[in-house]
């Protein structure tokens, strides 16, 4: 049975361990503790494409340690926040596989032994599977953010999917942290619309293409003035084979009032 696959929300920071976050975090902690059950099985391992990890020269970047280390890329958190292990296996052999299906399709991709888990990988993970039981591999994006190379990406990885793998892009659908508060409220609902419109579209050519033209999307430039956090969706819309997306977290009130939103490809179980 084929895995669908996620563009998810990871949230700001370490938040499922900071317990004044647990009321702003809410419906996001429920839409993700709801995976499992959506699945109906335990996926065999986790290929997680995480927004805070960019290869930077011509290689993409797979994680391959075995017993990945942890990688606190936040700042200004409480100190026990610095302390958190989460301790799922990696899967080398995924990550020499993710490997070879990016190199087949000409994707010039590097294995990274010393690579841990960022907060993009380890903060959703946690909250969908906290007894950290499943295997999980970590993939880059690439610093260019080329919404065509990451569709690819997902597209050479599509295979994974029939061998039990979930995969998931971890961004956020409106990523402006010069915007979060009042200003954010009506543009990143302006994103959200678009994003939903063009996600929802039957025709998977129409669909990508809508991706392709996401600057040409209301408010586009304001919701990500970098697109590191949603260049993530590209690698799950390509991997998808035109599967159907399904809006399973929608929020209005995100981060004081801003429209975000997070999607599965693919029927449930």
């Amino acid at each position: 049975m084929t895995m669908p696959t996620y563009f998810i929300s990871h949230g700001g920071g370490p938040w499922p361990w900071m317990p004044e976050a647990q009321t702003m975090y809410a419906p996001l902690r429920a839409a993700l503790q709801d995976i499992p059950r959506q699945l109906g099985r335990t996926p065999k391992a986790i290929l997680m494409v995480s927004a805070h990890w960019e290869a930077q020269q011509a290689n993409l970047l797979v994680a391959a340690a075995a017993q990945p280390s942890m990688v606190y890329d936040y700042y200004g958190f409480p100190s026990h926040t610095y302390e958190i292990h989460y301790p799922a296996p990696g899967d080398p052999a995924l990550a020499q596989q993710v490997c070879n299906l990016l190199e087949g399709a000409g994707l010039p991709t590097h294995l990274d032994s010393q690579r841990g888990f960022d907060h993009g990988a380890f903060v959703p993970a946690y909250v969908i599977y906290p007894q950290a039981k499943v295997p999980m591999v970590q993939l880059s994006i690439h610093a260019n953010y080329d919404p065509a190379l990451h569709y690819a990406m997902g597209e050479a990885l599509a295979p994974l999917r029939d061998e039990e793998v979930l995969i998931i892009g971890s961004g956020l659908s409106y990523h402006n942290l010069r915007n979060m508060g009042p200003g954010g409220v009506q543009p990143s609902a302006q994103f959200d619309a678009w994003l939903h419109q063009s996600l929802s579209l039957e025709d998977p050519a129409a669909r990508r293409q809508a991706l392709m033209d996401w600057e040409q999307a209301p408010a586009a430039r304001i919701a990500h003035p970098r697109e590191d956090h949603l260049v993530p969706l590209m690698v799950a819309a390509g991997a998808a084979r035109g599967d159907a997306a399904h809006r399973f977290h929608h929020e209005t009130q995100a981060f004081g009032g801003l429209t975000v939103s997070s999607y599965r490809f693919g029927s449930a179980s």
